[in-house]
């Protein structure tokens, strides 16, 4: 498809963690170029009125909830069956859902909560509705990375659980050099399909994140909040990668504020990427394509 030629106006985009902060700034921005918006949440309450909001304040009408706890694989694989009955058509994914714990918590799958959700929850989702995408080429994926990745040192693949050991941001920076690292080897993997993958830094977002670990949490979250960018700031560059012209055969890159970035050296590491693509893989019970 040309540049030129490349709009969201009738496209179909699924946004996952849609009912607040970034997530839901990306579906108002979405649906204000005219697409038609599946937005995914946990809660029905905050979903109904996340709703209620995108369609007032977008003008457009064409937005539906999907409910899902994305820290269960049972339930990503609800969803991606329920998408894919629902919409014959999926031109965008944008893969945004994300949690931060003080504490190791696991899954009902038995895995740490913040590499379960933040990691794996990206893969399996982008992994199942990979087909549909390609059907619908061009087609664009856009994963909610962060520079956070720097806090993580690399991955360590005997322990990518923390098991060992758990410090809260340095496993929340893993995370996210996986987001990373998997959006390169999925670019690597989509090249000439028509399909195209990048990632993305929001910044320093003033969110619900992290909110669930206390009152202290919330204090802290909510005291920082006002040096911090406001959620449709930290949407603006994935609303960008979703619908830039310009970035029409482009793919498998990294941005911050709408220009492509340098990872860290250990998220540039292909070995590492191909090594984790085949470890998600075996982790969700997926066959690594």
């Amino acid at each position: 498809m040309a540049a030129e030629s490349w709009t969201v106006r009738d496209k179909v985009c699924v946004v996952t963690g849609a009912t607040s902060g970034i997530g839901e700034e990306i579906a108002l921005g979405l649906l204000r170029q005219g697409a038609r918006v599946t937005a995914v949440g946990r809660s029905r309450e905050r979903g109904e009125a996340a709703l209620a909001r995108l369609r007032r304040e977008s003008g457009n009408p064409n937005v539906e909830l999907c409910l899902a706890d994305l820290s269960s694989q049972e339930q990503v694989r609800g969803l991606a069956a329920r998408l894919l009955e629902q919409l014959p058509r999926i031109h965008v994914l944008v893969n945004n859902a994300g949690i931060v714990n003080l504490r190791r918590e696991l899954t009902c799958d038995g895995l740490e909560a913040t590499f379960a959700v933040n990691h794996l929850a990206y893969y399996q989702l982008t992994m199942l509705l990979l087909e549909r995408l390609r059907a619908c080429a061009p087609a664009r994926i856009v994963n909610v990375a962060s520079d956070a990745h720097k806090f993580a040192g690399g991955l360590d693949f005997s322990d990518l659980q923390n098991e060992r050991r758990y410090r809260s941001m340095k496993v929340y920076g893993q995370s996210k050099a996986a987001n990373i690292l998997f959006t390169r080897e999925l670019g690597r993997r989509l090249e000439g399909t028509g399909v195209s993958v990048h990632c993305m830094h929001p910044g320093g977002v003033a969110t619900r994140l992290a909110q669930q670990n206390g009152r202290f949490a919330k204090l802290i979250t909510r005291a920082i909040s006002i040096f911090m960018r406001t959620p449709a700031q930290g949407a603006d560059t994935a609303v960008w990668l979703a619908t830039a012209p310009e970035l029409a055969g482009v793919t498998g890159r990294y941005f911050y504020s709408r220009r492509e970035h340098t990872p860290a050296a250990y998220a540039r590491d292909d070995a590492a990427a191909a090594r984790l693509f085949e470890v998600s893989a075996k982790l969700v019970g997926l066959p690594a394509e």
